[in-house]
């Protein structure tokens, strides 16, 4: 399993979002040069982040802005503004194991609760950390 760059493209986002916005109108063409990549990316990962309550974009050049408090949005919000999780579960099973196989007539038993048990992990984990830790980190690295 692999998360995509979504999750990395969301987060870098609500830095320079952060970071910048007392000295920059910050536009999807503004971010899409500090990601480095297309700004129709940008804009595509802004109406989720903003469909999530995590930001406020301003309709044509108007730029974009936190919508939360910094402390409350931590990266699993980001994570499930962004990323195309179905039914909630990060692992996406193989669809037809050969039940006449006895691997594939138990992989459910052998993976299903341990799968869990990761994935929970993972999301407590990134509970844990907010965007404002992250901004501050990074107001400590960058010298803007």
């Amino acid at each position: 399993m692999q998360i995509s760059s979504r999750f990395t493209i969301a987060v870098h986002v609500l830095i320079c979002i952060e970071m910048f916005k007392n000295d920059y109108k910050v536009t999807s063409d503004f971010l899409a040069s500090s990601v480095n990549v297309n700004p129709v990316v940008i804009r595509r990962l802004l109406q989720q982040l903003k469909k999530a309550g995590l930001i406020h974009v301003k309709r044509g050049s108007g730029g974009a802005d936190i919508g939360k408090n910094l402390e409350d949005i931590t990266l699993l919000d980001v994570y499930r503004a962004v990323e195309c999780v179905e039914g909630g579960k990060m692992f996406h099973f193989h669809e037809n194991p050969n039940l006449l196989c006895p691997v594939g007539k138990n992989i459910h038993t052998l993976l299903d609760g341990r799968l869990k048990e990761i994935q929970e992990a993972m999301e407590k984990q990134m509970c844990s950390v907010s965007i404002k830790d992250i901004v501050e980190d990074a107001e400590k690295m960058i010298q803007i």
